[in-house]
């Protein structure tokens, strides 16, 4: 199964470190928060990826194009032009890197990686949330079921809409902000006939396609009541790093090789 990661958003509420790079990129505990959401699938065994770019693309395209000598010890020889590497750790990885422009939306992001995609089932989810859910029940539970999409539903604080849920975790509608509730964490999975939902470039995903589906019963929430955390702003991005140095990070779901 493929995982599709939207990484094209400009990050306007987090100009302190998205002035010169994508919010992806923005790093935790020395690595880009893309990586360690693509550690998370790794650990479900889910190493396939197609990252949607826009805003300062060419930094994701550099990152994983040079991703052997980031990850490696090396001597470099000047005078003979010579790199020998000591200790590297490369992922078992596949990474399909799409442009998806600039001011594309969500949706639109979503609908222009269809000539990447299998006929089954994929995952998604934004670049900038970390969590401990279950990945390989999550797509578990999406295969008995007979939705369209699945949409990871966890609890946050009141700055998000919530998730409007029937007793069969179907999701009824979307509610503006209230003080607490599901929200939609990310972490999808979806049939590729949810693109059939998205009429263009500018369609939010959160907006009309989410709402229609929820409308047609073709919404179901797979809720998560452990870790879930997204980096909006530099408050969680301090806050993430507390829980990484900690060395307890709750999202570290991988083991270290």
């Amino acid at each position: 199964m493929k995982a599709v990661i939207l990484a094209g958003g400009k990050g306007t509420r987090f100009r302190e470190e998205t002035e010169s790079r994508p919010k992806p990129m923005v790093e935790i505990g020395g690595y880009p928060i893309l990586w360690h959401i693509m550690k998370i699938y790794a650990a479900h065994g889910v190493t396939d990826f197609i990252v949607c770019l826009g805003y300062k693309g060419y930094v994701i395209k550099e990152y994983f194009a040079n991703y052997f000598l980031h990850m490696s010890d090396v001597t470099i020889n000047l005078k003979t032009n010579s790199l020998a590497v000591h200790r590297s750790s490369a992922e078992p990885w596949q990474i399909t890197l799409v442009d998806t422009g600039d001011e594309t939306m969500t949706g639109g992001r979503l609908k222009k990686i269809k000539p990447y995609l299998d006929d089954g089932p994929f995952c998604m989810t934004y670049g900038d949330g970390v969590s401990d859910v279950n990945i390989q029940e999550s797509i578990r539970v999406f295969e008995q079921g007979q939705a369209l999409a699945q949409v990871t539903a966890v609890r946050a604080p009141g700055r998000f809409g919530v998730l409007d849920l029937d007793p069969r975790s179907r999701v009824r509608a979307f509610q503006e902000k209230v003080s607490d509730g599901w929200i939609n964490g990310g972490f999808f999975v979806l049939s590729p006939r949810v693109l059939e939902y998205i009429h263009d470039d500018m369609t939010m995903w959160e907006q009309e396609p989410l709402e229609a589906l929820a409308a047609d019963g073709q919404l179901h929430a797979y809720r998560h009541d452990g870790f879930w955390h997204c980096m909006d702003m530099l408050r969680d991005k301090e806050a993430l790093e507390k829980h990484w140095s900690s060395g307890r990070a709750p999202w570290k779901v991988w083991q270290d090789e």
